[in-house]
């Protein structure tokens, strides 16, 4: 775990582009106290680094103006969507412009019969599925908080439907991107699949506003299905329920969500949420098809969950209790906040293969009891992905130091399985202590050289991803 860390500011730059971006955009530019704080605002334990000021911006054309005011007098750029990312992403360690996308809030085109359309990055991915419900689509990928579409895409995101849809990487078929000197590029078309060059798309998805401000995302789409169904489960101990979920992967039921919860966050659910249910280790599914194949879904996975000793399994098609015991799941961040009212909570993010997915969440469940510390496990089980999030008094300084510990031990465990740091956080400022060590000094270097090309007065949101683009 590492703080935020600071950078040098370009003191008189700054204030010449304060004085240029106040003339251009007038009211739409702002520089008070408290709007500057929640442009630095970060959701865990980094602290606040406050941009000097916030731009709203309408298009691509003034991103693109903002940025060429910037990299004129080489003042740093933070992009901004709605400020729900969990590794210091919307921080401002050398000050700087936050430009904020809110405003760039409108869906484009959409494109039935080809599953695609094309948004702004400001439009959110509840909102987005509200526009495509009419036509009988829908944007598959769901990280819990309801996220812009931009920061999705510059965070290489994902969430509870990755089992079956993927991640973003797998959903942007394309983007619109301004780059540090101001010039605007389009990486790809709309076929889906092209040969045509590097993978600028991809090189762009989870770039985290470090080569570029993401302006538009030409996004896959999905057919809503015929059937959904969503069920419950619970298990005897953790171990057993991750042991469903590997036996469930390896069988090759085709699940769209199973998310795992343990002990304690099924008891915060039942206070938060109030629910009623059975306080122990739980796997919540959810199936999607025919209605034929929805109900062989849920039948077969009753019958794997019984043997890893599940019990109380229930399955429902009823679209309120389906929503009902998915907004609960959602709920989960501030449902663990309310087990211990004042505290801070460390939300980590580590993902390990499938076959490694038991040990290693009894290992993070062992090492944080033998530390004291409270950090109920929540994950996206079907890819093996799950989150540990401590619960910390960040006035008390032994505290803060295991959590430090801990952290650190539970993302170098993760790569020593073979897995990685952040299954989908990003690195941020959070975790670019432990990229080398998954990567490698070589991949590192390779990454701060395209940052190098693409951003050379190192302006794009510096101070993430790479602690030092210029070793």
């Amino acid at each position: 775990m590492a703080d935020g860390g600071a950078l040098m500011r370009n003191e008189e730059g700054i204030s010449a582009a304060l004085g240029v971006l106040k003339q251009q955009f007038g009211e739409r530019f702002q520089t008070g106290q408290s709007i500057r704080e929640q442009h630095g605002h970060t959701t865990t334990w980094i602290p606040n680094q406050m941009p000097d000021g916030v731009v709203f911006a309408q298009s691509t054309a003034e991103v693109s103006e903002i940025v060429k005011v910037c990299a004129a007098h080489r003042v740093p750029i933070i992009a901004f969507g709605t400020g729900t990312s969990l590794e210091g992403h919307v921080n401002a360690p050398a000050g700087g412009i936050s430009i904020d996308l809110s405003q760039m809030d409108k869906v484009l085109e959409v494109n039935a019969g080809d599953l695609d359309c094309r948004v702004q990055p400001g439009v959110t991915r509840e909102a987005l599925n509200s526009y495509l419900r009419d036509q009988g689509l829908f944007f598959p990928i769901d990280p819990g908080a309801n996220a812009s579409l931009g920061g999705m895409t510059a965070t290489r995101a994902s969430g509870t439907n990755a089992v079956r849809y993927g991640t973003m990487k797998d959903n942007v078929l394309a983007v619109e991107a301004v780059m540090a000197d101001g010039s605007v590029i389009r990486t790809a078309r709309r076929a889906r699949k092209t040969s045509a060059g590097y993978d600028l798309t991809r090189l762009m998805v989870g770039s985290e506003g470090t080569l570029g401000i993401i302006t538009e995302i030409t996004l896959r789409l999905q057919g809503i299905p015929e059937a959904i169904s969503a069920a419950r489960c619970s298990f005897p101990t953790v171990e057993a329920a991750s042991r469903a979920v590997m036996a469930t992967i390896q069988y090759g039921l085709q699940v769209a969500r199973i998310e795992l919860l343990d002990t304690l966050v099924v008891k915060a659910l039942n206070n938060y949420s109030k629910l009623d249910l059975p306080e122990g280790p739980l796997l919540l599914l959810e199936f999607h098809g025919s209605e034929a194949s929805v109900a062989e879904q849920a039948e077969t996975f009753g019958m794997l969950a019984e043997e890893e000793g599940g019990t109380g399994y229930q399955a429902t098609a009823t679209l309120e209790e389906r929503n009902k015991l998915w907004q609960a799941r959602h709920d989960g961040y501030w449902a663990m906040l309310a087990l211990r009212p004042g505290c801070k909570a460390v939300a980590t993010d580590v993902c390990v293969p499938i076959s490694r997915l038991a040990e290693a969440v009894a290992a993070s469940e062992a090492k944080a009891n033998e530390l004291g510390l409270i950090a109920p496990v929540v994950g996206h089980a079907g890819d093996g992905n799950f989150h540990a999030s401590l619960l910390l008094d960040m006035e008390d300084a032994g505290e803060v130091a295991k959590a430090r510990e801990f952290v650190s031990w539970l993302n170098h465990m993760a790569i020593s399985m073979d897995g990685t740091c952040t299954g989908e956080h990003g690195i941020g400022q959070g975790k670019r202590a432990y990229l080398e060590a998954e990567l490698g000094a070589g991949a590192v270097a390779v990454m701060g050289a395209i940052k190098r090309a693409l951003d050379p007065d190192n302006i794009m949101n510096p101070g993430k991803i790479l602690t030092d683009p210029d070793a």
